[in-house]
């Protein structure tokens, strides 16, 4: 696609996702917008998706590379840089309360999404996992990540990445309702462990914790992030399941291995942040171009996705979602209760 024939084409179709995400970074700076914890990575897959389904014969064909390279080869890069948004000084600060919660609640919403996904509602291995992703981990991001090992399809990441909207959004509204009913026995320290470990994305536990206090809002961006560092572990695990057992019908020991490399760049640089070389102000720096990396991502992801291929996945990945909905904030609850 970077061949001396293609290189403009290729290009243009990068230009092209740039501009939207552009677009996507400035809506979410609209006060409404800001107020509700949209991020702009979930714009710009709306913006996508809108493009993909009204315009997007207007677009040159000979773009289309420049598309699916920002879909994935420039959000490899985006996954690794997302590790300057992480110390391991501030993983330990919340100590192993936060660090046993997160782990309980990635490695259960995984299992039971598989469990109920495949075996119940009878979906497709990738949709299942992606939704599932999506709800254990960090949202989109952990989407886009497991999207490259799993070797999902446009319109199957796309379903998940709604599922994140709809309850992570949910989330926002109900957990500070359910703060004032006083209906959970947790104190500040028990309420920022469990928005931490049971809220999709980074801005969504933002937006829930934000509205009780400072210092819940504080405790539950660590173990946010806790559950983020989870990822690694969590793509090396799937990469090896994926190439065992999951491609294909049957058992495949001679399937070769995936290796999300990025997952280990990822951790590198969170290694690397952890020692504090870089001035504060550059860490934001690159924190905010990962943030526009990201974006970019989405926006090409909802670009290759078709109203038509959406309609193939349904409602059931909302339907899982649901369930983890509930498995998150109940499962949770007891286990931040019984650890703290």
């Amino acid at each position: 696609m970077f061949s001396k024939q293609k290189r403009a084409d290729t290009n243009n179709g990068i230009l092209f996702v740039t501009l939207f995400a552009l677009a996507a970074t400035q809506i979410s700076q609209w006060s409404g917008v800001h107020q509700l914890g949209i991020s702009p990575l979930i714009i710009g897959i709306v913006l996508g998706i809108v493009y993909a389904n009204t315009l997007h014969h207007r677009m040159p064909e000979a773009w289309l590379p420049g598309i699916s390279f920002t879909a994935r080869r420039i959000l490899r890069l985006a996954v690794i840089l997302y590790g300057f948004y992480i110390t391991l000084q501030e993983v330990m600060m919340i100590g192993w309360v936060g660090l046993a919660a997160a782990s309980f609640i990635v490695i259960s919403t995984l299992c039971i999404a598989y469990i109920v996904g495949v075996y119940l509602l009878g979906m497709d291995k990738q949709t299942t996992l992606l939704t599932g992703a999506g709800s254990a981990i960090c949202g989109a991001a952990a989407i886009l990540a497991f999207e490259d090992v799993i070797k999902a399809k446009g319109h199957q990441t796309a379903a998940a990445v709604a599922t994140v909207v709809v309850f992570g959004t949910l989330a926002m509204v109900i957990y500070p309702l359910i703060y004032q009913w006083g209906i959970l026995n947790l104190d500040a320290n028990g309420w920022g462990v469990f928005i931490g470990a049971t809220v999709h994305e980074v801005a969504q536990v933002v937006g829930a914790a934000s509205d009780i206090g400072q210092t819940v809002s504080n405790d539950a961006v660590i173990v946010k992030m806790t559950r983020v560092m989870l990822l690694v572990p969590a793509l090396l695990f799937m990469g090896w399941w994926w190439a065992k057992y999951g491609n294909g019908e049957g058992k495949d020991t001679n399937t070769s291995l995936t290796v999300p490399w990025f997952a280990l760049g990822f951790l590198g640089i969170v290694g690397f942040n952890s020692l504090h070389l870089l001035p504060a102000s550059w860490v934001m720096v690159l924190q905010h171009i990962d943030q526009f990396l990201l974006t970019m991502a989405m926006t090409a992801l909802g670009m290759e996705t078709n109203f038509d291929k959406l309609k193939g996945v349904g409602i059931k990945p909302f339907i899982l979602a649901a369930i983890l909905f509930v498995w998150l904030t109940v499962g949770g609850y007891f286990a931040v209760y019984v650890l703290i």
